[in-house]
């Protein structure tokens, strides 16, 4: 549930990868918060 965890979307922005909940053309930048 947090950062760490690659499952979630704020986890792959975290570790910068990709997956089906988050697709590679983000709307807006990753880095808002």
């Amino acid at each position: 549930m947090g950062k760490g965890d690659k499952r979630t979307r704020r986890g792959k922005i975290y570790r910068s990868s990709y997956g089906k909940k988050r697709p590679r053309r983000p709307k807006k930048p990753a880095k808002a918060r």
